[in-house]
């Protein structure tokens, strides 16, 4: 009886510290969401996640950690479109419309987190590492809609080029969330714009 006491008292006290380490995450995610990470201090992910200050510091000892614990949650609320269904299109045009309408959509959902961490990288050391996923996502994303396009030499540099610019985040930015325009309407223009990139 004595040990199945024990084998409880541990589950438990696992569980429970599972769950501050998922609230300090939570907390953190907000916060670098709607401040920024360079404006977000443990003070204030404390306060959010109801714990004090140590309890941060204990169940992460270095902002890499948190950052780290951090990016997981966020990228498994927000998954990154498949990149790889794409490249079974064969048509490159219809490739793109999809793909584009798909990151425009991620970008809609994500643009209040993006557009905070990608400001505050450099002022942030911790940051740089847990932005890796990211930049290869939108490398991949790039090599799969800029393939199938019958260009060649100089053309294919300037296409690849349009299709970097197209799946930029700042791109939607300044068409959607700037300008008004429609994900429908941006995904036209910058489909428009490839093809013309492409001298087609």
């Amino acid at each position: 009886m004595k040990l199945m006491a024990r084998r409880y008292q541990l589950r438990k006290r696992a569980e429970e510290m599972e769950d501050t380490r998922r609230r300090i995450a939570e907390a953190a995610v907000e916060l670098h969401g709607t401040l920024g990470p360079a404006r977000t201090t443990v003070s204030a992910v404390a306060e959010r996640a109801g714990v004090q200050r140590h309890t941060v510091y204990r169940h992460f000892p270095t902002e890499h950690e948190l950052y780290t614990a951090c990016s997981g949650l966020f990228d498994r609320r927000h998954p990154w479109p498949g990149v790889d269904a794409w490249a079974a299109i064969e048509d490159p045009r219809e490739r793109l419309r999809i793909g584009l309408n798909q990151m425009y959509g991620y970008y809609a959902d994500t643009a209040h987190m993006w557009t905070r961490v990608l400001r505050d990288r450099d002022l942030v050391d911790a940051l740089e590492p847990t932005l890796a996923p990211f930049n290869e996502h939108v490398e991949r994303a790039a090599k799969v809609l800029s393939s199938g396009w019958s260009v060649h030499g100089s053309r294919r540099r300037v296409l690849s080029a349009a299709v970097h610019h197209a799946i930029d985040l700042g791109t939607w930015r300044s068409l959607v969330e700037l300008r008004g325009v429609s994900r429908r309407q941006a995904v036209v223009l910058m489909v428009a714009l490839v093809e013309r990139a492409g001298g087609e």
